[in-house]
């Protein structure tokens, strides 16, 4: 007769417990809300008694996409951010093998190796192949596995002149850069009477007739006009330079030609660069 009392005492209590909360006006707890693992569940749950229903569901569905939005917002400006430090890292790495720089280049590789993929995004992928490129060009550099293409016969070098001539003559695409580059130095040579280019890649230099015609046309004439041209080979050097004297003695241009061989970075072309004087316009082009 005991067990049967005791197992009938706490329905009588919560019975009691809840009629006498009904009779105060309070609502019953409910307390699957407060343990349920979603959070928008929970908001859900608290929300005001005395609100619109519609309204609450509204403002329920509006929080439970925020915080997704926020979050892809922040991916891709972090996505952006590594991607233009990937490229930088890949321009510097790049010049460092073009001037044979191994050893800050082989500095290089293992951050660009960490932000590059070839699972990732397009930038990451695309840096991932670059990297593996750079790095078996160090690697062969290293070992002497490198070696420099053979130099070309005077014969194909005079095609490819020839040919790129051609080119030259019936693609606006070339001569649109040259005359827009031609243009912004001469705007910027208004006043001067001595002037230093220095051309990090002169190649047959056709850049510079164009900009010899309009100093010519000029009624304030240029009194020295002198170009240092870099390039691979010093026989193509000599036959460029040679030819832009023959175009500026024919315009009555004072004209002098420096050839340096060689790749852009390395260290003596700087020592061409320094004026010889005062008052000389130095001139950096490289179309």
């Amino acid at each position: 007769m005991l067990h049967p009392l005791l197992h009938n005492h706490p329905t009588t209590t919560n019975n009691s417990s809840s009629a006498t909360m009904a009779s105060a006006g309070k609502r019953p707890v409910d307390l699957s809300a407060a343990t349920t693992s979603d959070p928008i569940k929970r908001r859900r749950s608290h929300l005001s008694p005395g609100k619109d229903p519609q309204l609450e569901e509204e403002e329920v569905e509006e929080a439970a996409q925020f915080h997704p939005a926020a979050s892809s917002a922040a991916q891709e400006d972090d996505a952006d951010s590594t991607g233009l430090r990937l490229l930088g890292l890949l321009l510097q790495c790049a010049e460092c093998v073009a001037v044979d720089n191994l050893d800050d280049a082989g500095q290089l590789l293992p951050e660009i190796a960490e932000l590059s993929s070839p699972f990732g995004s397009s930038a990451q992928r695309v840096g991932a192949y670059f990297a593996d490129a750079l790095s078996a060009r160090v690697i062969t550099s290293y070992l002497g596995a490198y070696s420099p293409l053979n130099p070309i016969s005077k014969s194909h070098h005079q095609k490819l002149l020839n040919a790129l001539q051609i080119y030259n003559s019936i693609t606006p695409l070339i001569k649109f850069s040259h005359f827009t580059a031609n243009q912004a130095i001469q705007q910027a040579l208004d006043g001067a009477d001595h002037v230093h280019v220095i051309d990090l890649d002169i190649m047959q230099g056709l850049q510079w007739p164009g900009l010899f015609h309009i100093l010519a046309s000029k009624t304030r004439k240029i009194k020295s006009f002198r170009i240092t041209g870099l390039g691979p080979s010093a026989e193509l050097l000599h036959s460029t330079g040679q030819r832009l004297a023959e175009f500026a003695n024919a315009l009555s241009i004072p004209f002098q030609f420096q050839p340096l061989e060689g790749k852009i970075g390395f260290e003596p072309w700087w020592e061409f660069s320094r004026p010889v004087c005062g008052g000389i316009a130095l001139i950096f082009s490289i179309v």
